[in-house]
């Protein structure tokens, strides 16, 4: 969001704004799937289809290759700004392996000793964080009003496509809605609960909206006003520290970094989840099997360290992959909401179908972007 924000200003807001409404959409219908079936995403689509596990089995290693990319990006934009906010306040520069060390074994130990209700807690708190952080820093730059409201007419970049499809890989996330599903499932919702569901999808994806929007129009309204570009984590740093001074700097990192952890929870999970999702065994974290798997995306998250390529554009290219899966997500659901056998009363209704198909049309559209980007 930053960079797309520094690169574009706000003329890409409009696929923020229907990534979140498709979000909306696809949570509420893959959460009342799994509250009606009783089974997970990938559990339904390996026995809902002749050969449906070709398509379960593409899925799942599609979702699992594209969030171990993300957490590479993730972690080494963490590792950055952790190095250059211990470098602000001390003036030590310490190597990013350790700090991805310390960061990796603190959050593996707690994956270890930790229940799922603690990882929400735990993920609400980093939100928070995240949130507060940067509508401070937004009040502290002062971003350009003017050219937010300039910036919002919608328009298709000439070039840089792969922004499209990663803000959409973003939000609009294929493995957003798998994991939903276990996450359902988790807190052990029934019939009863559909409309709890809903409400709880509804403020899940206007937080992420109102979130990436304030990410989005903080670099707006300062980096691009500015003709400034945004490739590199610690460039940001040294771009708003002007701006908003040393106190902007230091929330910046905080909030990037809450982010960051944050993210790397549900990364690291999703393998484990997935597995069992798709195989239709309990899901159980403190099995050898699980272990292992978040040690294993835990191994992967120093990729950063060894490879060229800077973080942010390990980011952008992981989420503009993530957007190519969205099709192959979208399509089944909308097939099963149709399905009598399968959801009884709860039978997609008229104005469910427009709305999937909708996402559909989204999803092609920027899986051409993400193809166009990666390939081409």
């Amino acid at each position: 969001m930053s960079k797309t924000g520094a690169e574009h200003g706000m003329g890409l807001f409009w696929v923020l704004v229907l990534s979140g409404i498709f979000t909306y959409i696809l949570m509420v219908a893959y959460g009342k799937f799994t509250i009606v079936t009783g089974h997970t995403a990938l559990y339904n689509v390996r026995n809902g289809f002749k050969h449906g596990w070709i398509i379960a089995v593409y899925i799942m290693i599609a979702l699992i290759i594209g969030e171990l990319l993300a957490i590479m990006g993730v972690m080494g934009i963490v590792a950055d700004l952790a190095q250059e906010g211990i470098r602000m306040a001390t003036g030590m520069k310490i190597n990013t392996f350790w700090i991805i060390l310390v960061a990796a074994s603190l959050l593996y130990a707690l994956m270890w000793y930790g229940q799922y209700r603690t990882f929400e807690k735990v993920l609400f708190f980093f939100v928070i964080l995240l949130g507060l952080s940067f509508i401070v820093v937004f009040f502290l730059v002062k971003p350009s009003l003017g050219a937010l409201a300039g910036g919002l007419v919608p328009r298709i970049p000439q070039k840089n496509l792969g922004l499209i499809a990663a803000i959409a890989g973003t939000t609009c996330s294929a493995a957003v809605f798998i994991v939903r599903s276990t996450v359902v499932a988790e807190k052990g919702w029934t019939i009863k609960d559909l409309k709890t569901e809903k409400k709880d999808a509804f403020a899940s994806a206007a937080m992420m909206l109102f979130l990436s929007a304030v990410i989005m129009a903080v670099s707006a309204g300062t980096l691009h006003v500015m003709g400034l570009k945004l490739d590199n984590t610690i460039e940001m740093i040294y771009l708003f520290e002007p701006i908003g001074g040393k106190i902007a700097a230091y929330i910046l990192i905080l909030g990037i970094v809450g982010a960051g952890i944050s993210t790397i929870f549900p990364i690291a999970l999703i393998a484990p989840w997935l597995i069992a999702d798709f195989t239709g065994k309990p899901r159980n974290l403190k099995s050898t099997q699980s272990r292992l798997l978040i040690l294993g995306a835990m191994l992967i998250s120093f990729g950063s360290v060894f490879l060229e390529q800077r973080p942010p554009a390990l980011m952008v290219f992981s989420q503009a992959f993530q957007a190519c899966i969205l099709p192959a997500v979208a399509i089944p659901i909308l097939i099963f909401l149709n399905r009598k056998e399968m959801m009884g009363e709860h039978i997609a209704t008229k104005k469910d179908n427009i709305w999937i198909t909708a996402v559909i049309a989204f999803s092609l559209f920027t899986t051409y972007f993400a193809i166009v980007e990666l390939f081409f």
